[in-house]
């Protein structure tokens, strides 16, 4: 039996950028997301969210493909939310995302800046924190 642990941070926003996730929401957006991965064997470990974008991290079965496993949890959430009312526009998330392998050494690292996205982005705004992941990992525009 193989054994493999391949940890992955993601995040993505909602179309546009709107802030389609108010404080209402995020508990119940949070939750759904995490139930339906657990039915999709999903290993989702830790998940937050502001009003413009969610971050997460998964552990990855070796049978798995991150823009699968994307697919499943941001297509089920959005037509959950629509389909409930949730939301006074129709709420949908953006296609692109930001993927990255996550080293054993900063796992614990990782788990607080997720669980502290409220605080990080009173300094940060979504779109620097996505300029900065851009030009960190020195992905271009044609990277997959």
């Amino acid at each position: 039996m193989p054994y493999t642990r391949i940890a992955v941070h993601i995040m993505w926003s909602t179309k546009n950028r709107a802030k389609l996730i108010p404080k209402e929401l995020k508990p119940k957006l949070l939750n759904h997301i995490k139930e339906n991965s657990k039915k999709k064997n999903i290993y989702l470990d830790t998940i937050n969210c502001v009003p413009d974008h969610i971050h997460v991290l998964i552990f990855l079965h070796p049978n798995q493909k991150l823009s699968d496993i994307l697919q499943l949890i941001k297509g089920e959430s959005s037509f959950w939310v629509n389909k409930n009312g949730l939301t006074k526009t129709k709420f949908e998330w953006q296609d692109e995302y930001i993927g990255v392998s996550v080293s054993e050494s900063v796992l614990e690292r990782v788990r607080e800046y997720i669980k502290n996205q409220e605080e990080h982005h009173r300094k940060k705004s979504f779109m620097e924190e996505y300029q900065s992941c851009i030009d960190k990992y020195g992905f271009k525009s044609n990277d997959g």
